[in-house]
């Protein structure tokens, strides 16, 4: 099992934003030196409410001198907002920083006034997101691209700066209700599963994954990730009082942003915290915390988790604390998972 660190690059507006990026960098040093696997971080534009967010390309950038042997991944980059071309050198562009350790991770969206913003109307989002998929691909492979769509057209054009992963680096895609895992399993490299649903969500939306690998004639993907919202402390209610209200607070933004609409039908989270908690987050100590993962590897067959332990508002000693547990005793102990093979 590899286990990677979800970085926070939101804060509340009343935080420091140079000292904010100082404790996420401390975060990045403590993973990189105690053997974690991975760092993500994830991307907004105009952030609403109590929240501002550095812009995720530069901050990846920055923390990738600070990763060592750590692969680097957008998880995600919000791939219909931006010109494909933009997107394909831009990418290519990390991937040569990081030495070829770049995971592509995307994802369509689901915020009104980010569409807004970037004028992706209503009815072409997906088909726009397909679009420039596929067109940063071909720049990155072919010789010759040719394209004429209705914000991009290129005329035999060659982009020369190439990512070093060859042919291309891996293509996560983020993903939340059935239409859009149907279109992870044609269109990506894996699933990119996300944190917010429920255990039992997951399960049937596996089987529509794989399901729909088995209808387009696509293999089991090499790598199935995952994101999850993780804290560890000396036990459940320590951990409850320590990130409760932090989680709790991220999860109020993702209902007022309307991030339920871009849930399956039974999922909201309009619900008391108690509710909202239950077969959704891991908290407790580290035994509690394993045992709570485990369908993700034993029944999932997920071999990569991205563990988020910071939220906004959270002091960074309070973080810190859970990812020095977590690299003491719950790494060592997913490090020595054998996820279970599923066809």
């Amino acid at each position: 099992m590899k286990v990677g660190l979800f970085l926070t690059n939101q804060q509340r507006l009343d935080a420091d934003m140079v000292t904010a990026l100082d404790e996420q960098i401390a975060m990045a040093r403590l993973a990189r030196d105690r053997g974690w696997d991975s760092l993500f971080s994830g991307q907004h534009y105009l952030n609403e409410g109590d929240n501002q967010q550095l812009q995720l390309v530069p901050f990846l950038a920055r923390l990738i001198p600070e990763a060592g042997d750590m692969r680097v991944g957008l998880g995600v980059l919000l791939l219909n907002l931006h010109n494909p071309v933009y997107v394909a050198e831009t990418v290519a562009t990390l991937d040569v920083i990081s030495g070829g350790r770049l995971i592509f991770g995307v994802g369509l969206g689901y915020r009104d006034v980010e569409f807004d913003a970037f004028d992706v109307p209503r009815g072409v989002r997906a088909e726009r997101f397909e679009e420039y998929l596929a067109l940063v691909q071909r720049l990155w492979t072919e010789d010759s691209v040719s394209h004429d769509g209705e914000t991009c057209r290129l005329d035999g054009v060659r982009m020369n700066i190439r990512p070093v992963q060859r042919p291309r680096p891996p293509i996560w895609i983020a993903a939340n209700n059935d239409p859009a895992i149907r279109r992870a399993a044609h269109l990506g490299d894996a699933w990119f599963i996300n944190p917010h649903s429920t255990v039992e969500t997951i399960r049937r939306q596996l089987a529509i994954y794989r399901d729909e690998l088995g209808l387009r004639g696509r293999p089991t993907p090499r790598e199935l990730p995952a994101i999850k919202e993780v804290f560890c402390a000396r036990d459940r209610a320590a951990a409850l009082e320590q990130a409760g209200p932090y989680l709790r607070g991220k999860y109020a933004d993702y209902a007022r942003w309307g991030q339920d609409e871009a849930m399956p039908d039974d999922e909201t989270f309009d619900q008391e915290f108690a509710d909202l908690l239950r077969d959704r987050f891991v908290l407790g100590s580290p035994e509690e915390c394993f045992e709570q993962l485990r369908p993700y590897w034993e029944e999932f067959g997920v071999d990569h988790l991205v563990l988020r332990t910071h939220w906004a508002g959270m002091p960074a000693q309070t973080a810190l604390d859970s990812m020095r547990l977590i690299s003491d005793e719950l790494l060592p102990a997913l490090h020595a998972v054998e996820p279970r093979a599923t066809a």
